[in-house]
């Protein structure tokens, strides 16, 4: 059985609570993702900021002073790294999430997006239409 571990992504980008919130949409913009972890010095997670959470600042983008934790949904949703990939794909499908921390003992180690989820689906059909 897959584990959430198994098809994570293990290099993510992620965001203190005191970084400010236009840094954050830059990183969201660069990288064409949907969304940041936001973590402690010792990458505990405590949030998540998305780009649902900052749409209001295209009705009042005038304060500069605001940070990520101004916006962050929390507590975060999350699953543990040695859960399901089956009970991640539920979560995923049955919310509005596109995506979710993965975590070990608290500690921010991954990532999984619904691309991921899909690349892992090509992945296991490639290796069933190659083994026979």
């Amino acid at each position: 059985m897959l584990k959430a571990k198994d098809i994570m992504t293990k290099r993510v980008i992620s965001v203190k609570t005191n970084t400010p919130i236009y840094d954050a949409l830059k990183l969201i913009a660069s990288y064409g993702i949907s969304g940041l972890p936001v973590v402690e010095d010792d990458m505990t997670l405590v949030g998540i900021v998305s780009e649902k959470d900052v749409l209001s600042l295209f009705y009042n983008n005038d304060d500069d002073e605001t940070t990520v934790e101004d916006f962050m949904t929390q507590p975060p949703i999350f699953f543990d790294e040695d859960e399901s990939i089956l009970d991640v794909c539920d979560f995923l499908r049955k919310n509005i999430f596109r995506r979710v921390p993965i975590t070990s003992e608290g500690k921010l180690v991954g990532i999984i997006s619904i691309r991921d989820v899909i690349e892992c689906i090509l992945q296991l059909r490639n290796e069933r239409v190659a083994a026979g």
